[in-house]
């Protein structure tokens, strides 16, 4: 059997959680989850929990050292997701879309127009992310089952 690629996932946040887990245990993949809290994981051997503390930082400081081309990364942090893909690892945010070297770039240029932005409203509201969707799920799901099958391939 090929190798079974290890997810990382930034926690704090994740609200995909609970597939990460039921992909885990169907694929036998290895799961760190790292929190600046420490958060509930089911007691499965699979299952590593890591509590980074509450530094600037320190979660996804712990996952860039950690991510290899032996990972696949689940953060919807853009900044984070680009430090791990220059390591070589394969990523993906919670809604199921994957940060690849070719869109990576423009993902970093799109937060920070947003930032931007942001700080120029001067107390009027610019809107965050759009909500959270069954359908977000469900293309996380495909997407995480696609790296999986893919770091097999390629006898990660």
């Amino acid at each position: 059997m090929n190798a079974v690629p290890k997810i990382l996932v930034d926690a704090d946040a994740c609200p995909v959680k609970e597939e990460i887990y039921k992909v885990a245990f169907r694929t036998e993949a290895p799961v760190t989850v790292v929190a600046n809290q420490r958060i509930r994981v089911p007691d499965h051997p699979l299952i590593e929990r890591v509590t980074v503390g509450d530094a600037m930082d320190a979660a996804d400081d712990w996952i860039a050292a950690a991510a290899t081309r032996d990972t696949i990364v689940i953060t919807a942090d853009i900044l984070l997701a680009d430090r791990c893909i220059k390591a070589g690892a394969s990523v993906i945010a919670p809604t199921g879309k994957p940060f690849t070297e070719d869109s990576i770039g423009a993902a970093i240029a799109t937060r920070a127009i947003l930032a931007d932005l942001r700080a120029g409203a001067g107390g009027d509201t610019i809107g965050g992310p759009a909500p959270f969707r069954k359908e977000d799920r469900s293309r996380f799901l495909s997407s995480l089952d696609e790296a999986i099958v893919r770091h097999r391939r390629r006898g990660a």
